[in-house]
């Protein structure tokens, strides 16, 4: 029985690793679309996982939401915070926070 314990515990760390690893890569590609439709430049080329919980999806299903941040600056000598939110593999919101308090919310061009 604890042999078969263990085992369920490696697959579901595996599983969150994962899981968590395709989430990022969600993510980065969510932050530089974001930052390349609101012509600013992504800094560092990273986002970084700042938080994790349970939420319900669209189906009524438990989801992970992962938050995520990340910097943008405006002509390259900047930094301004940004922030992404995922439930499940899907983003939810991205926000671009400028320092007089404003938003850049990127839209879709077309």
């Amino acid at each position: 029985m604890l042999t078969f314990l263990a085992l369920a515990l490696a697959v579901a760390t595996l599983l969150l690793w994962y899981s968590s690893m395709s989430a990022r890569e969600a993510a980065m590609a969510a932050g530089r679309h974001a930052c390349a439709r609101s012509d600013v430049q992504l800094l560092d080329e990273t986002v970084a996982l700042s938080g994790m919980g349970l939420s319900l999806g669209r189906n009524g299903r438990l989801r992970l939401r992962r938050h995520y941040r990340f910097e943008f600056s405006l002509d390259g000598s900047d930094r301004h915070p940004g922030e992404l939110q995922l439930l499940g593999d899907r983003v939810i919101s991205i926000q671009l926070k400028l320092p007089d308090g404003s938003l850049i919310l990127p839209q879709d061009r077309g």
